[in-house]
């Protein structure tokens, strides 16, 4: 009897392995014509069931592999949102599925599921969604995957030689002053007796429609966290239009365009300026709850987080600034090898009392170039250093992920981008 049994049970595991697919992440799903078998219970009549189906699907009371898996009535436990309200869940249930865990271990290749704060599935890279581990723990692309490196670095050149609404040296005159160390950039100490920016030529630049439509959006923020942020019509309006005129009407963002089209990352312009909205003008919480942030504020606007200066990342904010007495600064701890605009500078200073110890910002760019350097590495390398070239000298982007809140299909909203300091 125990031989017939033992032969059975051989012959029936062989009919479930009659291909190289796997039931990881599928168990319970529905006829997929995609796969050479299938993972639920009908496969078994039809004898098509792939070879760990038994093993993931039936014998397993764990949810490893198994998260978001559809409800199957001849699984001995559970791995879907519905579970606990059944109290059917494989123990495990809790560290491996809920919305809690920043881990892939025992999600990779997982269904969607909006409560997941990050995502482990082969979608998660073209939606920047992945959790940190998915690369190393599922073998993908966590964002940008189909583009290379050296592909963002001749994007970036086209970038720079086609922002004609760059500042010219004549435009925008610097005086640097005081060069300190990173390690005295804590120091607080004010060692520049000027001004940094000497001349604007505002005339000139300011009516540029993307200079504008980008100074009309810097007075719309509460610059302190924990303050819930609204917006008027007008304002939301002013969002628009800032993006129309970045990517729609100049050569910088239709080519940023082109190339993430060229890519498949965006079907549409207006798909494309609809993400950009929301990546960079979309409202979240850094403090307390309240909806007090978003990308454009942190970049652009600049905040104040625990008595500090957070994010602040841009020339023409600082100008302003500093040009209403609101800002004054104290030294800087690096300086492209740039000789005309853009350049990048590494800049300490105090923002109307708060200090700020290394606010690195793109100098003398048009917003849009700002707009469309940032938006490419976030969109390419979400999370990591971007490495772009610049008239043939390189300059890395660091970006950041916001990874506590999301929009759209689960997609991040940008947290912070900005030159990283360069190491010798």
């Amino acid at each position: 009897m125990k031989i017939i049994l033992l032969l059975s049970f051989v012959l029936f595991a062989q009919g479930y392995g009659n291909s190289l697919d796997s039931c990881q992440g599928r168990c319970g799903y529905g006829t997929d014509p995609e796969y050479t078998c299938q993972c639920n219970s009908a496969c078994e009549r039809y004898g098509d069931c792939c070879h760990d189906y038994v093993t993931i699907c039936k014998g397993s009371l764990s949810c490893k592999d198994r998260c978001g898996e559809k409800y199957d009535s001849q699984n001995q436990c559970h791995c879907n949102s519905e579970c606990s309200r059944h109290n059917n869940c494989c123990n495990d249930y809790n560290d491996l599925c809920l919305s809690g865990s920043l881990s892939c271990k025992g999600r990779c290749g997982e269904k969607y599921d909006s409560q997941n704060k990050c995502h482990c599935n082969s979608e998660c890279g073209r939606h920047n969604n992945c959790c940190s581990d998915y690369k190393d723990l599922c073998g993908g692309d966590t964002g940008g995957g189909n583009i290379s490196d050296r592909e963002i670095a001749a994007l970036s050149e086209v970038l720079y030689a086609v922002d004609s609404n760059k500042a010219s040296m004549n435009e925008v005159i610097l005086d640097p002053q005081a060069l300190v160390p990173d390690s005295q950039t804590s120091a607080q100490q004010d060692l520049s007796p000027d001004k940094l920016f000497q001349f604007v030529d505002e005339a000139s630049l300011f009516s540029k429609p993307t200079y504008a439509a980008f100074l009309a959006l810097l007075d719309n923020y509460n610059r302190n966290t924990g303050v819930t942020e609204s917006f008027s019509p007008q304002q939301l309006e002013e969002q628009e239009h800032f993006l129309n005129e970045a990517i729609s009407n100049t050569e910088v963002g239709q080519e940023l365009y082109a190339f993430l089209f060229t890519k498949g990352v965006y079907k549409s312009e207006e798909e494309f300026k609809y993400d950009l909205k929301m990546m960079w003008f979309g409202l979240y919480s850094r403090y307390n709850g309240k909806m007090d942030s978003s990308g454009f504020e942190h970049i652009f606007a600049g905040e104040i987080k625990s008595n500090k200066v957070s994010g602040f990342h841009n020339w023409l904010q600082f100008y302003q600034l500093e040009k209403r007495g609101l800002l004054n600064y104290y030294s800087h701890s690096f300086n492209g090898p740039w000789e005309t605009y853009p350049d990048v500078l590494g800049m300490q200073f105090k923002w109307d009392g708060y200090y700020k110890q290394v606010g690195s910002a793109i100098m003398g760019c048009s917003p849009e170039f700002d707009l469309a350097l940032y938006s490419l590495c976030y969109i390419a390398r979400p999370g990591k250093q971007c490495k772009l070239s610049l008239g043939g000298k390189p300059l890395i982007i660091q970006t950041y992920t916001w990874d506590n809140s999301s929009y759209g299909d689960g997609k991040k909203y940008i947290a912070s981008a900005f030159p990283a300091t360069p190491r010798s």
